[in-house]
Parts: structure tokens; sequence; C-alpha cells
């Protein structure tokens, strides 16, 4: 995997159009970047192991005046990073080149059959098998000879095609990896995400499972996998390049963190009318709570830390029994789960495949599922029973931070609901759970005052190889989530954990300047996180504390605090985020990383 752009037009720029594509798929991770397009009757491919710069350089001392062509940036699964292995492959005659996002499963058999009919293959990839593929079975068809090829073959892809035989022309085709036609004016394109095409479009195919696409300049063609012609809704993008771009910001991340205060406000109000009424109706049209015996949470990475606090949520306000699971395990652990449980699962992407697995048992199982999502369209939300999207806007960072936000604030919400209709809570409570998250963007913003501080504690801990963040209850999930961040940006190891569990084994690896970042939000755990951190700087612990203004015996006990504004308990971790996500980010200024593409990483993880 990682991004893919596609193009078909009659203007000849082809290559300009698959390099700005690429350029705006970098924010998903990458470690190298490669382009095929077809001119005068021969697939030319360029492709650079590295950064997408690598490849504009290789290109630009040569025209191609080409209207037909495919890119892509990968992220190493099969082979190491190289320039051998990066996409588009190619089939060993040079007349078929493909790109493709996901695992072929079956590579292996598949590539000792072709090397037994003659067939050469150069890279390491998985990937190579699918060129090598279409033209053993090319027979001047091209859907039919991409229908031959997805039934042999097993794993998930989304795969974009060219044939120098029909050079006029981009075959596509979907399973478990997203893929996008993008409709334009005497111009086709396909694509893993939006903001790729969206320069030139805002009309967009979402293409299904199994489902296989033919582009040339002026038409768009759908077919399932007998090839049936599938008359194909065309969506459109409402969102703008302009809330995708920096606006000033050094980074997105900077400026995604920036943006929380509007994020949550926009929630609330969509998601409540002003007379503190739910707005989520269809919730309860399709879901009756009073039968649900237990809700259960599954997701990855971030959104399953989200997931955290959301049933930390569901637990406080709505009184219900709540698991949460990371999805990658969830299907492994012979979940005890049937039509009595709600599973809800979490994606800022709604592609992240192992999340997306999940949801497929959940309802194999008989088990109703609703989907927290950010993107419209997805896979995710168009196959949960009820789908819930966050508000967050385009996120580009890798390291995710106003979509975590947004999810906590939609679970929050989302409790509240359920609280109401099950009369756990009465309106009069429901109105004043509202007014209280309506306090929260204001003081987010104070939080931006202490970027100068948090700079300055940034410079302090640069150098530092590890660390720890710990906290008491519903603070420990923040600190997973700050411990995330800092890792993920900095690739200072870090490590989270409850502060009560110190005693039990990890207080040996203290020592003189050892960081340890404490979240102490909660008033009734003040007086033990107190003796915590004394344990810690008795063992000469260097401490920094995020926490409210007024907790000032555990400020007392610090070496350095981030202060978050007096809030109820309940909201008070929304808040102690936003320091920890500051505090990684400046760490990573201050190291001189890449910020907003962290090595390694991708932003849509749709591989298992």
């Amino acid at each position: 995997m990682c991004g893919i752009i596609g193009y078909v037009g009659n203007d000849q720029q082809a290559v300009e159009v698959i390099l700005d594509g690429l350029s705006k798929l970098e924010y998903r991770g990458y470690d190298s970047a490669g382009l095929a397009v077809v001119e005068e009757g021969r697939i030319f491919v360029d492709k650079k192991s590295g950064k997408l710069s690598n490849l504009k350089e290789s290109l630009k001392e040569k025209v191609h005046l080409a209207n037909v062509g495919i890119g892509h940036t990968r992220w190493a699964t099969h082979g190491v990073p190289s320039d051998i292995n990066s996409h588009p492959h190619c089939s060993c005659d040079g007349k078929v080149a493909i790109v493709h996002n996901g695992i072929i499963e079956n590579y292996s058999a598949l590539k000792s059959e072709l090397i037994g009919k003659g067939y050469k293959f150069i890279s390491d990839t998985d990937s190579e098998v699918v060129a090598q593929l279409f033209s053993y079975f090319y027979n001047g068809d091209l859907l039919e000879t991409l229908k031959k090829v997805t039934e042999r073959l097993r794993g998930s892809y989304a795969l974009g095609i060219i044939h120098e035989a029909e050079p006029e022309k981009i075959v596509c085709a979907r399973k478990e990896s997203p893929l996008i036609i993008g409709v334009g004016k005497n111009s086709n394109f396909i694509a893993s995400d939006v903001p790729a095409i969206l320069k030139y479009t805002r009309d967009v195919i979402f293409l299904e499972n199994d489902e296989i696409g033919i582009l040339e300049k002026e038409e768009v063609k759908v077919y399932d996998k007998n090839l049936n012609l599938i008359d194909k809704k065309i969506n459109k993008i409402q969102w703008d390049m302009e809330q995708a771009s920096k606006n000033g910001y050094p980074h997105f991340m900077l400026k995604e963190i920036e943006e929380q205060p509007e994020v949550v406000n926009k929630t609330l109000e969509f998601y409540t009318k002003e007379d503190g009424k739910e707005k989520l109706t269809d919730l309860f049209e399709e879901i009756d709570f009073s039968k649900v015996q237990e809700i259960d949470i599954v997701a990855c990475g971030t959104a399953y830390y989200a997931g955290l606090q959301g049933a930390n949520y569901l637990k406080k306000i709505a009184q219900f029994r709540s698991n949460v699971e990371i999805a990658s395990e969830f299907r492994y652990s012979d979940p005890i789960i049937d039509e009595r449980n709600v599973v809800v699962f979490v994606s800022q992407s709604g592609e992240t495949l192992d999340t997306l697995m999940a949801l497929r048992l959940a309802k194999s199982k008989g088990a109703k599922t609703i989907a927290i999502t950010n993107v419209v369209g997805s896979t995710i939300s168009r196959e949960a029973d009820v789908v819930i999207y966050t508000l967050a806007g385009p996120e580009i960072s890798v390291a995710s931070t106003k979509a975590y936000t947004a999810q906590v604030i939609t679970f929050y919400l989302l409790s509240l609901e359920i609280a109401l209709k099950l009369n756990k809570i009465t309106e009069a409570e429901y109105k004043n759970y509202i007014l209280k998250a309506y306090n929260l963007s204001g003081k987010i913003e104070e939080i931006f005052d202490s970027k100068e501080k948090i700079k300055g504690i940034a410079e302090t801990i640069k150098d530092k190889r590890n660390g720890f963040y710990i906290g008491r209850g519903i603070d420990e999930k923040v600190a997973r989530e700050g411990s995330l961040k800092m890792k993920e940006i900095t690739y200072i190891h870090t490590e989270a954990f409850p502060a009560g569990e110190l005693k039990h084994g990890t207080i040996a690896l203290i020592e003189n300047d050892t960081m340890v970042v404490v979240v102490a939000t909660q008033k009734d755990m003040v007086e033990k996180v107190v003796s915590n951190i004394k344990e810690l700087k008795a063992r000469g612990a260097y401490i920094i504390s995020i926490t409210k203004n007024s907790y000032k015996d555990i400020i007392d006990v610090s070496d350095e605090v981030l202060a978050i504004s007096d809030i109820d308990d309940i909201l008070a971790p929304v808040l102690a985020v936003i320091p920890a996500q500051l505090l990684a980010y400046y760490t990573a200024v201050a190291k001189g990383l890449d910020v907003d593409k962290p090595r390694n990483l991708a932003k849509s993880v749709t591989v298992e």
C-alpha cells in the first residue's frame, strides 16, 4: 500500500496530474514513488525510492506528452524500500503496468506457477505477480482479463492497470482496499483517497468490493465481478482543497491541533439542537438500547484510545457495561457477542482493514454495529448498521489529533443520547452536560497561550531516548494517547501505564533525569498521584505534569507543569490531551524531524 492515482484525459498532461496527485497523498506515509504513462504506444515507467522529490528530479529533464497514466506512493510490506520494489510494476514484456494497494496472500504460489510458464520476476514484492498474471491472461479485452486475474487473487487489493495495446484506457478493481473513481470533464481519475483528485473534480464514485471499472477520457463504466454493468451513484465531495492545505502553518499537525476548538463546536452544534434535544434519531430507529446488554468498542491506535474514553462515558453517563478491544485482536479472541450486543467501530479513515474485518465478524454474529468515522462514503461507514460521522474535516498529518478529539466528543454525545432515551438522566441533566461541553473550545484555546513554554520543555527533552507517561483512572487513557504521539513523531520510546503500577516493576527503570509525563485531572485521584510523583522524584525523575490550574499539590511537586483550566472532571481529559499533542509536536520540531510524515507510518492502514 499506500497511495494510488490514475488519469485518463485529452490534454496530454498525465505526468503533471499524477505528480500533483501523489503530492496530495504524501500525508499517508510512503517510502518510494513512481509512475507509468502510455506514450507513443509504449509504456514509460520511472520510479524512485525515498521522497516524491526524487521522482520529480528524475523526471525534470524529460518531456512526456502522455494523456494516460498511473502513479503510486509505496509503503513497504513485501520487499525493502528500493527502486526495483517501487510501483508501478510491469510484466516482463513491458506491455502491462500496474499499481497495487493491499496484500496478495497467495502471491508465492502464483509466482511459482508463472515462473514455470517462463515469466521472469525482478522484484521482491507480492504486487508484481498481478502484472505478470495480467500479461498471461490478456486476450485483447481488458475487462475480461481483469476478471480472470481477480478470480485468481487471494487477499486485498486496489488495482490500477494500463496496457500498451489499449493506450486510452485504465482498468481498476478493488477488494478490501479503498479505491475511488473521479468523474471529470473529458478526463477521469482513479485514486486511493479524495485529496489526490480534488483539484480536478468533486464528483466521485466509491467502488465496492469485487467491482471492476474501466475509464476512458469521456466515459466511466463499473461492473460487478461477473461483468454485469452497474448503475453507480456519483457522490459530491463537500470539502475543498483549502481545508486540506496548511494555510500558512509550518506543518499540518500544528494546524490540526489548533483547529480543535472549531471541531468541538461544530460537532456539538451538529448533533444537538438549541433546545438540547437529541439529533441522532437514526440511531434509535435502528437499535433498541433497552434490549442491549453490552456495548463493545473496537478500534486501532489513536481511535482505540478514543474508544477507551468512550467506554468511560458509556459507563459513567449511560450506565452501560462497555469493553474496548484492539481491532487486530478482536477477530482472534473468540468474542462472545450476539444480537444483544452493540459494537462500535472507530476509524478516522473508515478504511482501516483490521477494523473493517472485525465489523464483518460482529455482523455475522448478529450484533448491531455503529461506525464512528470521519470519511463520508468510506467502506466502514457503508457496511455498519448506523454511521455517526465526526466533523473534523480532512486530517492530513499522519499523527491524528483533531480526529481523536472529534471521536471523544462524539462518544460523549452518544452516551448522553443513550442515557436520555433510557431515562438514566433527566432532560435537565442532559442540557447541563451539553452546556459543560460548550465550555471546551474556549478552554482549549487558552492552552495555545502556553506554546512558548511547551517549546522550552521540548528543547529540554528532545535528546531523551525514553520516558514514561502515567495517570490514574481515565487519565491513564489520556497518558496512552500522549505516549503514542511522542513515539509516532519524535521516535522517543515512551511507555504508558497506570500510576499505581509503578511499584510493581517499572520503578526499577527510574533513575536520575528519567522523563515522566504525569496526567492528573481527576479530583479524587490527586492525593494518590502526588504520592506517585514523590516516589518518582525520590529516584531522580524529571516530572512534567499535565494538570488543572487549581491542583496546587501536584504543581508543587512537579518540575514542569502544563496547566489546563478548571473544568468538570468528566471533560478534563479532553483538555489534557492538547498539551500532550503540543509537547510531542514541538519535540519533533526541535529534533528537526518530518512531523507530518513520520517514518514507517501510514495514515490509512489498509493491510492486516
